[in-house]
């Protein structure tokens, strides 16, 4: 058992999500930097998808009510346990009643601490994650929630650290393929798209982030029926800037979507904290008529 002494800004428990499901209207969900959370488990042997805390921009403190082997990945923050630091993607471990606290990270957004065996919270549709828009899993940590561990797996982990490149701290480039509604939009707006800066508002969660930069004007402007969304969409919306979804998206849109970043840079933009300044680039060419 984990007992959550604090929580920073929203601490979630998450795994891979609940892939599939969007014809019944309920959306992937998971981890918003799912390699992160991958490798925490794989440096504890557990199964990739097991379930583990996600945390935004620190603050997460916890209590081992016994002896447990934690990983902290993702975004690279101080961590203490009784005090003393401790190392980031490598395994670490907590001695019954330790006090486990991670501290602001100093680049990216999202650190994932996962434990050896995975938390065993009740699984709903199949998935421990929390979905913040729809509902769905385990509420968002808070002071006082106990998180039981799991039994540990047979196999031991193998890797003592894992040599992780740093989150850029400056200009982030992510990789889009153009559509599936590009053709809405002027030759300007795509030009605009794949040539200027926009920077990561404010108003960003695990839903999306509101990108500020210079608008996407369309070409077409009657309604568009609501279609499929998926991660990495980015959804123009009347204000002509764009919106890029991320875990907890909706599972249908009516604004149109210009262009859509790639499922590995998805990770990367799930990383990026307000302020960051993003460009994006094209990952294939053009389709062709």
């Amino acid at each position: 058992m984990l007992e959550v002494l604090a929580t920073g800004p929203l601490a979630t428990v998450q795994d891979l999500g609940r892939p599939g499901l969007a014809d019944i209207g309920v959306g992937p969900s998971g981890a918003a930097d799912r390699g992160a959370l991958r490798l925490a488990n794989r440096l504890l042997g557990n199964d990739e998808g097991a379930a583990a805390v996600e945390v935004t921009f620190g603050g997460l403190e916890l209590r081992a009510h016994r002896a447990v082997t934690v990983a902290v990945t993702g975004a690279p923050c101080p961590v203490a346990v009784d005090g003393r630091s401790a190392a980031v993607n490598a395994p670490v471990r907590l001695a019954a009643g330790a006090r486990l606290r991670l501290g602001t990270p100093g680049t990216g957004l999202r650190s994932y601490l996962a434990v050896r065996g995975g938390l065993d919270v009740e699984p709903v549709l199949g998935s421990r994650a929390t979905d913040v828009l729809a509902g769905l899993g385990p509420d968002p940590l808070a002071p006082g929630t106990r998180l039981p561990v799991g039994p540990p797996p047979e196999r031991f982990p193998v890797v003592d650290v894992a040599p992780v490149p740093a989150h850029p701290a400056g200009e982030l480039v992510l990789r889009v393929h153009p559509g599936p509604r590009d053709d809405w939009f002027t030759e300007d707006a795509l030009r605009a798209l794949l040539t200027s800066r926009y920077e990561v508002t404010a108003d960003c969660d695990r839903v999306g982030m509101k990108l500020a930069g210079p608008e996407l004007p369309r070409r077409r402007t009657d309604e568009l029926p609501s279609e499929g969304m998926v991660s990495g969409a980015l959804q123009v919306p009347p204000s002509s800037r764009p919106t890029l979804f991320l875990a907890d998206h909706p599972v249908t849109g009516g604004y149109p979507v210009i262009a859509v970043v790639t499922a590995a840079d998805v990770d990367k933009a799930a990383q990026a904290p307000p302020g960051q300044r993003i460009r994006f680039r094209a990952a294939s060419t053009r389709r062709t008529a």
